[in-house]
C-alpha cells in the first residue's frame, strides 16, 4: 500500500500510526495539500491511501475504518457496535480539535495585516474547549485512554503532537494532566517514534504564532 502525504500533517501521521500498529506494510509518498492530482483525491488533500488493488481512500476517519476492516487485529475499535460508536465519537472530537489547530496555523501564516482577530479567537476557543472535553475523557479512562489502544487514543496523541510542534498553546499541559500522562505513554510507542514530523522551519513563523496565542 501507499500512503500519500507528509508526517507534518497530523491526519497523515494518524493513519501511519494505525498502519504501524497493525503491522501493515506501506510506503509513504511525500506530498502536501493542494499538490495532489484530482485523479487521486478530488479535494486535493492528504492523506490518501492507495490499497493493493490500486483503489484510493481519502478521508482519514474512513481510511481508519478501512484499515480496521482490512486487519482486525490488533483491534483499535471495540467489538461491540455501540462501544465502537463511543470510541469513534471521541476520535471525531480529537479530529475536530486537529482541524481547528490546522485552521489556526493557516490564519497565522497570513501577513499580520491580513489576519482576522475574530477567526484567531474562534480557532483558539475551539482548541481550548476541545482539549477540556478530551481531558475529562482521558481522566475517566473508559472510552479514551483505556487499557487497550484505540483509534481515539491515536487521534488525540497526533493532535497533541501537532499542537506541541506548532507551539499553538504553550501552556496547555498545565490544566490537562490526564492528557499529558496519556501523551507521554503513547509517544513512547514505536509507531509514534517512527512518525515524528520533519523539521518545518520556514513554513510559518513559530515566534509569531506563540506570541499571538
Amino acid at each position: 500500500m501507499k500512503l500519500i502525504g507528509s508526517y507534518s500533517c497530523p491526519f497523515v501521521r494518524k493513519i501511519s500510526v494505525i498502519l504501524l500498529e497493525k503491522n501493515l506494510p506501506f510506503t509513504l509518498v511525500h506530498a502536501v495539500d493542494n499538490t495532489l492530482s484530482s485523479a487521486i483525491n478530488p479535494l486535493g488533500s492528504a492523506p490518501v491511501l492507495i490499497d493493493a488493488q490500486g483503489e484510493s481512500h481519502s478521508h482519514p476517519s474512513l481510511i481508519a475504518e478501512y484499515l480496521e476492516w482490512l486487519q482486525p487485529e490488533p483491534a483499535l475499535l471495540p467489538a461491540d457496535a455501540r462501544d465502537a460508536l463511543r470510541v469513534k465519537e471521541w476520535a471525531a472530537l480529537a479530529d475536530g480539535v486537529t482541524s481547528a489547530a490546522l485552521a489556526l496555523v493557516s490564519e497565522c501564516r497570513r501577513s499580520a495585516d491580513a489576519q482576522q482577530e475574530q477567526r484567531l479567537w474562534q480557532h483558539r476557543a475551539r482548541l481550548r474547549s476541545g482539549l477540556d472535553a478530551l481531558e475529562q475523557g482521558a481522566a475517566e479512562g473508559r472510552w479514551l485512554n483505556a487499557s487497550l489502544l484505540s483509534v481515539a487514543d491515536v487521534a488525540v496523541a497526533c493532535m497533541l503532537g501537532f499542537i506541541n510542534v506548532r507551539r499553538l498553546m504553550p501552556n496547555w499541559c498545565v490544566d490537562h494532566p490526564a492528557l499529558v500522562a496519556m501523551a507521554d505513554r503513547l509517544f513512547s510507542r514505536e509507531s509514534f517514534a517512527r512518525t515524528l514530523p520533519p523539521a518545518t522551519a520556514g513554513l510559518y513563523s513559530d515566534e509569531t504564532i506563540a506570541a499571538r496565542v
